[in-house]
């Protein structure tokens, strides 16, 4: 059997999909699903084997960041652009409660100047009437780097088939890059740390959440199979300490919890999850 290998990036507006989608695609929860603006900040490397094609997906920050200036999200900006460099394919995810034409042919645009093939994908289309999506394919069938349109609900799985039969299509004769039984290029401890993240970004408001950071303590498998995790949530200023634990301790308690059992869901295993919340540099 010839292997065969493609690379695709996720882009597109904060919120439109991105995640659910990665995460529908390789069947398990490999990226965080958030509400809040800049919930991916790290590219998240997803792979889907079907029969001889390797399919790698680049989960990136919102296409909100193609053209920031704002050096505090310099960051996002460069791993948003180093998976488009990175890859063969772009498939540019659109919320159809949130079409607005200026900004994605503003986005894919500069998508362009890289030359690589547009894939738009309208996300979330059990929440619309499909004559109005056929409406927007309508008005966008002139941009010549769409090499084509799909209809999907990520949520749902309505769709993903379909697509995933286009993107082999489009696969290439070359040697896969990552094993038969790897799916993401995140290890265990990230995606535990990125459990917490996710709670944070619920239990917490306002600029606080982009003000952390997680860092694992310890990670350990106990002999009766049980996880036990220690991780820090580290605060670049003190008042958001008081705030992290609440009252009488019970917004952390339910940041713990939330993380927890969220970790035990990918884990499949019971969990046992300490949080400590500490000044950076804080011995």
């Amino acid at each position: 059997m010839k292997s065969r290998l493609l690379k695709i990036a996720l882009i597109g507006k904060t919120n439109a999909g991105k995640s659910t989608l990665i995460n529908s695609f390789i069947g398990e929860k490999i990226s965080i699903i958030n509400k809040k603006i800049n919930t991916t900040q790290d590219l998240i490397l997803g792979i889907k084997n079907i029969d001889e094609a390797q399919i790698i997906f680049y989960d990136t920050p919102g296409s909100n960041f193609l053209k920031t200036t704002n050096t505090f999200q310099k960051k996002l900006k460069i791993n948003l652009w180093e998976a488009i460099e990175s890859v063969d394919l772009i498939l540019y995810i659109v919320d159809v409660l949130k079409f607005n034409l200026i900004e994605i042919k503003s986005d894919i645009l500069k998508i362009s100047e890289v030359n690589k093939k547009t894939i738009l994908v309208f996300n979330k289309i059990d929440l619309i009437e499909n004559d109005k999506v056929l409406a927007f394919i309508e008005v966008l069938k002139g941009i010549p780097t769409i090499d084509a349109f799909f209809n999907i609900s990520a949520k749902y799985d309505r769709g993903i088939e379909n697509l995933a039969k286009f993107l082999v299509s489009k696969s290439y004769a070359e040697k896969w890059i990552y094993e038969n039984n790897e799916i993401t290029n995140k290890d265990d401890v990230y995606i535990a740390n990125e459990c917490t993240r996710n709670a944070l970004l619920e239990f917490l408001h306002q600029e606080i959440p982009y003000n952390l950071s997680i860092e694992n303590i310890s990670f350990q498998y106990l002999k009766n199979g049980d996880l036990k995790i220690k991780q820090s949530i580290v605060l670049n200023n003190i008042r958001y300490k008081s705030i992290i634990l609440g009252r009488k301790g019970e917004t952390i308690k339910r940041i713990r919890e939330k993380s927890q059992s969220e970790i035990k869901n990918i884990f499949n295993c019971k969990v046992h999850l300490y949080l400590y919340a500490n000044l950076k540099n804080e011995k």
